[in-house]
């Protein structure tokens, strides 16, 4: 399979490391991968600060740069929830790239079903399940519906020696970041996210991960200005450790 590598702005801007992470663990994994050099923002900030007309030509360069590979990977919920959810409507047409374009987690989890050793992490980790990943893309069971439990995270971060993983009080409650909301919502945002941090840290983890740099960039500001003491790391970097 073709596998096209979408790096979504703040990610390639503030955490590279985690885009150099999901690379080399796909190439690990055997993958046939490409990295676009001419990607750009989904369009993602312009559509949910109301300025959707703004995201359209963005959706359009998405959809012609990464139509003709089999899957779109992305190390970001929140940015593959919004094309696979909304690229259609903003298009006003069925959109290949779209329909291919999946988080890192369940691309692992769902298609190529790893089931070997990945990395090493001899460390005691909080799970952290961000809102976009539980309820539209499916990577954890909403604690809001009579489902059974399922996470796939916690699936793949179980093939890595060594971890310990826990998940805190309150599983699937938000962090207070919602992009947006954490900007026009200041104050509640912080207290969200001082809760969530304060919960992770109860556990006795050493580390908080997820499938989402934004959710452990608003934790880890919350952390830092509270002098907390937990580290950050995306679940892709865990996977990816020692390999």
């Amino acid at each position: 399979m073709k596998v096209g590598l979408f790096i979504p702005c703040y990610v390639d801007a503030v955490y590279p490391e985690v885009g150099l992470a999901t690379w080399k663990l796909l190439k690990h994994l055997g993958l046939d991968v490409t990295y676009p050099q001419k990607q750009t923002c989904c369009g993602q900030p312009m559509a949910n600060a109301g300025f959707e007309k703004q995201a359209i030509p963005l959706a359009e360069k998405f959809d012609d740069l990464f139509k003709s590979f089999d899957y779109v990977v992305s190390p970001s919920v929140s940015c593959t929830a919004f094309i696979r959810l909304n690229y259609p409507r903003l298009l006003n047409h069925e959109c290949e790239s779209a329909k291919k374009c999946m988080d890192v987690v369940e691309f692992l989890h769902d298609v190529v079903k790893v089931d070997r050793r990945l990395g090493t992490f001899p460390h005691k980790v909080s799970l952290h399940n961000s809102c976009h990943g539980v309820r539209e893309l499916g990577l954890s069971s909403p604690s809001e519906e009579h489902v059974d439990k399922f996470n796939k995270i916690k699936d793949l971060l179980q093939l890595v020696d060594g971890i310990d993983v826990v998940e805190p009080e309150r599983p699937d409650e938000c962090c207070g970041f919602g992009g947006m909301f954490s900007v026009e919502e200041t104050a509640v945002s912080a207290q969200m996210g001082l809760d969530k941090v304060e919960r992770h840290i109860q556990t006795g983890a050493e580390y908080i991960t997820g499938p989402d740099c934004s959710c452990l960039m608003h934790m880890a500001g919350v952390a830092r200005k509270q002098g907390k003491r937990i580290e950050f790391k995306h679940v892709v970097e865990i996977l990816a450790s020692g390999l």
